[in-house]
């Protein structure tokens, strides 16, 4: 008997060496990477790799790369998948100044990125600088971020992408680019910087074909020539035809401005990039997002006819000053897609339409049907259009508790259905708003300080709360 316990207490004695054994093997799992190193190096942090591209090719499951201070010109191709308890991290150590340069890299066709994973899993990338690649061939689409294949479980957080650059007329370019040809699940997309981007016919930040669950959130995109954030659908990105779209995401408390196509050889001078865009995706949430000095504030339709965006909840936006419109729904002509089943709710919407385009603050275009516009808090701007629906094909929409600005010596304007209105009790019976619908002011704390808090006193309380 006693020969049997001895057995027993050595079995866990091993047992217990073992699982402290893993703990710090985990815990040891660390590569560095220092312009001072050696590839020949070890990897440790007193004998460093000095490429990327080695560290890369040493990253396995439960591996952090720490990458010191200096710039790397050179690309990060990530050759592993981490695991649900043992990803994959490339980071700046301690918040040194990492810089992912593509200055010297020379033109080439196809697609050309400073970081590349494609059907890789549970992968962060975070912390780091990417920048200056640029290209003047029209069939190179350059990008500084680029998630491609079936990647799952991927997130980007915390880096600075700026100076992605396509100088040819009909190029392309992209900050972060996501584009799931395969199916892709949890995509985090957190507190980066996307700017000074130069597009061509591309996005900022696009999330694009059979991407099911995704987070884009308190990220700054600003100073592009085309749309911010993208997500699209029905492009033939998807191996899978039927899941062709993007979906179940959400994209909050972004920052996005200065986002504009006027000038875009792409688009000369047409004011159609859109600071948030979903066209053609499914279920998504689009709150608490501000976005100003824009063409478009926020967009949801698709280019593609009988398909829709579907579901989207538009809420809790703050959208001023920007050159088109706030809100548009719908296609822009009668050969696009529309807006379906979707919320509008509890939006600021100051001052839109600053270039006089008769956007309006809620534009309203083709093949917008069962959508619910309610709640919103609308001031014109010079066109002095609230609302601009100059289609007469949709249906079921309904305007419940939306304010309407009214501004002491100024008029307002609501298109409904092609025909205008300067009367507003005559809008409320031709759009059949509820009686609850007002035309007063309501009072915002400051909106000369774009302080959209609604005074103690304001009427409209009782109406959007």
């Amino acid at each position: 008997m006693k020969k049997f316990y001895f057995i027993l207490l050595a079995a866990a004695a091993i047992m217990i060496v073992l699982v402290f054994s893993n703990m710090f093997d985990k815990r040891d799992q660390a590569i560095y990477v220092a312009k001072n190193g050696d590839d020949q190096n070890a990897g440790t942090k007193s004998k460093p790799f000095r490429t990327l591209k080695k560290a890369a090719s040493e990253a396995i499951a439960g591996t952090t790369v720490h990458i010191r201070e200096g710039k790397y010109n050179e690309k990060l191709v990530v050759k592993h998948s981490g695991t649900k308890s043992e990803p994959i991290t490339f980071k700046s150590y301690n918040n040194e100044k990492v810089v992912l340069s593509g200055i010297d890299l020379k033109d080439a066709e196809g697609d050309t990125s400073l970081v590349t994973i494609n059907s890789k899993n549970y992968v962060t990338i975070s912390g780091l600088i990417i920048q200056d690649l640029s290209t003047d061939l029209a069939d190179e689409t350059v990008m500084g971020i680029y998630v491609a294949g079936s990647s799952n479980h991927i997130t980007l957080e915390n880096n600075n992408v700026q100076r992605i650059e396509t100088n040819a007329d009909d190029g392309n370019g992209h900050g972060i680019a996501i584009y799931g040809n395969d199916p892709m699940k949890d995509i985090n997309i957190l507190n980066n910087t996307i700017e000074d981007l130069k597009l061509g016919s591309s996005e900022s930040l696009v999330l694009n074909g059979n991407i099911d669950g995704f987070k884009v959130e308190n990220n700054t995109v600003r100073r592009s020539d085309n749309i911010g954030i993208d997500l699209i659908g029905y492009e033939g990105v998807s191996n899978d035809k039927r899941m062709d779209y993007v979906r179940n995401g959400v994209v909050k408390n972004n920052q996005v401005y200065e986002i504009s196509s006027y000038g875009n050889p792409s688009y000369g001078e047409d004011y159609s990039a859109g600071g948030i865009y979903v066209d053609g995706g499914k279920n998504i949430t689009i709150e608490k997002n501000t976005i100003y000095k824009s063409d478009i504030g926020i967009e949801a339709t698709s280019e593609h006819a009988k398909k829709y965006a579907d579901n989207i909840k538009i809420i809790n936006n703050i959208i001023y000053e920007n050159f088109y419109t706030g809100i548009s729904i719908g296609g822009y002509d009668v050969d696009r897609g529309g807006t379906i089943n979707s919320t509008i709710s509890q939006n600021i919407l100051y001052q839109n339409d600053t270039k006089g385009l008769d956007g309006g603050q809620l534009l309203l275009q083709h093949d917008t049907k069962n959508n619910v516009i309610k709640r919103n808090i609308l001031t014109a701007g010079p066109s002095r259009i609230f609302i601009a629906n100059f289609f007469s094909t949709n249906q079921e929409n309904k305007l419940q508790k939306n304010v309407f600005h009214k501004e002491k010596e100024e008029k307002g304007v609501w298109i409904w259905k092609e025909e205008a209105y300067t009367s507003f009790p005559k809008f409320k019976k031709a759009s059949e708003s509820d009686e609850q619908s007002s035309y007063l002011d309501p009072r915002y704390q400051n909106e000369n300080k774009y302080d959209f808090g609604l005074k103690k006193d304001s009427p409209a309380r009782k109406i959007v709360d």
